[in-house]
């Protein structure tokens, strides 16, 4: 059974893959989930963000948890998420 793609804390790298969360898989994963609502997805990512923040340095935090995000398909509120 393979393990499932998801933050191995405090290196916040994949614990089924070792690459830097969120790994392709979870990406994918995680917008399958979110796929009706991007803005819950965004808030989920923003949190882990502000968690990920006491344990990671480097700059490329924003991209990492949340720069990856596209405008998607209308949610459930009727409301698009970002431009």
């Amino acid at each position: 059974m393979s393990r499932p793609h998801v933050a191995g804390r405090p290196t916040w790298r994949c614990d089924a893959c070792d690459r830097p969360w969120p790994c392709e898989a979870a990406r994918r994963a995680l917008l399958a989930e979110y796929r009706d609502d991007r803005a819950a997805l965004a808030i989920y990512l923003a949190t882990l963000l502000v968690e990920a923040t006491g344990h990671l340095t480097d700059a490329a935090r924003w991209d990492r948890f949340l720069g990856w995000i596209r405008p998607g398909p209308a949610t459930r509120q009727g409301t698009r998420l970002g431009p």
